[in-house]
This record gives structure tokens, sequence and C-alpha cells, in this order.
């Protein structure tokens, strides 16, 4: 496993596996690994010849500047992680690589960026999409994997790829989640056990909205805001039921697959859970 920090090194290392006529995957991090990445750089490994891994903690998708320095590292364990996995290349950039000093370019999808999710978080989806722009630009992949829990983030990221013309085919992989059912999380570290507990009511509330004989889309909406407002530790911040793919607003009878984005709040602790239901 080639580990480099420079834009030019990992170029030159991708120049080789093209020389070499492979494909090359990439599963974009923020490092603090856990086997729900695991997953992303399996599925990659399964459809291309090499898979490279970026490490890198995006100070502008942070909106809290304590929020970014508190962000779980461990880069020791990290590499320890991928070498098992079988990675072939690991980029970790500064940051004033990332973002060159003076830099003005931004990358942002207009309406997917500032709705949802994206509401409770101004500037959140700009960050996301401007960092993985630079990141595909570095790498030059033919596949890109990331995780279906950040739901709203993978629609985004997938348009504006179409809207960009990258050659780079997105990949949505499913959530792995623990075995109580919590959704894995670099974040899950900062809960207390008691936090902890609590945090399965996002994987409950779900169950139950899935469960329903009856789905419209105020039934899933009441039955997920009941659920999770029962539990006292928990502080629900965002509810949407969505189209699945387009992201659009949903009433009335569930009649196609609607994608349900949760973020809640467990002892300052902010998480995010996800499920598509069908009719």
């Amino acid at each position: 496993m080639k580990v480099v920090r420079t834009i030019t090194e990992c170029r030159e290392v991708v120049a080789g596996f093209r020389q070499a006529n492979e494909t090359v995957g990439l599963v974009p991090t923020m490092g603090f690994l856990h086997a729900g990445h695991m997953e992303l750089v399996a599925t990659a490994k399964a459809r291309t010849d090499r898979v490279a891994v970026t490490i890198f903690v995006n100070p502008s998708q942070f909106g809290d500047a304590s929020d970014l320095d508190s962000y779980p590292r461990d880069e020791e364990r990290d590499l320890a992680m991928l070498r098992e996995a079988g990675v072939d290349l690991v980029l970790i950039p500064e940051v004033i690589d990332v973002y060159p000093e003076g830099d003005e370019t931004i990358v942002e999808t207009t309406r997917m960026a500032n709705i949802l999710h994206g509401e409770v978080r101004p500037g959140h989806f700009r960050g996301v999409t401007t960092v993985v722009a630079r990141l595909f630009n570095f790498v030059q992949p033919d596949v890109a994997c990331f995780g279906e829990k950040d739901y709203q983030q993978l629609q985004v990221i997938k348009r504006m790829t179409k809207d960009l013309a990258f050659p780079i085919d997105v990949i949505g992989v499913p959530i792995v989640r623990e075995d109580d059912g919590l959704a894995m999380s670099s974040r899950n570290v900062r809960l207390g056990a008691e936090d902890r507990e609590a945090a399965l009511v996002l994987s409950r509330s779900l169950n139950a909205a899935d469960a329903l004989a009856d789905k419209t889309i105020e039934g899933l909406r009441e039955i997920i805001a009941h659920t999770i407002n029962a539990e006292p530790r928990a502080t629900l911040r965002g509810l949407d039921i969505v189209q699945a793919e387009t992201l659009a607003d949903l009433s009335g009878p569930l009649t196609s697959p609607a994608a349900v984005m949760l973020s809640a709040e467990f002892g300052g602790v902010l998480l995010l859970d996800q499920r598509v239901i069908a009719p």
C-alpha cells in the first residue's frame, strides 16, 4: 500500500495504474474508519483493479470550528485497517494542498444543497461538493463509493457528477449497522453510554415506519416523530421524507420509493440515519 501526502505523488501513482490499463476506484473519507468504510472499500475492490482512499477532514463542511477540532482522528489505526483491506493507495493531503492560498472557487448544487439537511446546516453541502470535486480531480477515478447513510450527500454528489460530466460512476453503498441497529459513524465514539443507548431510537423509528401497513407520507412522519420525541435524550433536528432520487417533496399515499432522512442530537452529538421505504 502506497501512502502519499501530495497531489503530485498521488497522480504519479495513479498514472502507473493507468499505464497498466487498470481501473481505479476511490473511497473519500474523513478518517477514523470503521466497518462501514471497509464496506465502501470492498465495493470499490469488487468493481475496479485498484482502490484509492483519501483521508481528509474537510474544514469547509463544518459550520462550527469546535466540531472540526473535536472530530476524531487516528491515522495509524486507519492505515492499518486500509492495509488489511488491500487498499493500493492512500492520499492524506494537507489543507493548503486542497485549498491553495487565495483560492476562490467553489462547487455547489444550487437546489439540492440548500434544502432538507442543507437548511439545518447552511453551507455544508457546498463544502462537500467543493472538496469532492477536487478529490475527483486529484485521483481521476473510474468509480467512487459513498455511503447511503448520508443520503442527501450521495444525491448531491451524483447531481454534481452528472452536471460537470465527470466520467465517474458514483455508487451508493447501503448503511452498515452495529449489532443493535445503530448506523455506524465516526461520531458514535463521542456518545456517552446513556446517549449511545438512546440513539437506538433512530433505527427503531425507521423500523416502525417501515412496518406501517397503510403508508402515507403524513403517517410515516407522525410515527417517526412520535417515536423519537418519546426518547428524552433525543432532540430531533431534521425529518425529511422525499422522492428517493430527486429529493422532491411528497405528500399523500406512498406510491413510489421515498427516502426518509433523519438527524437527531444526543448529548451534543448530531447523528444521521436513513432508509428508503417502498409502498
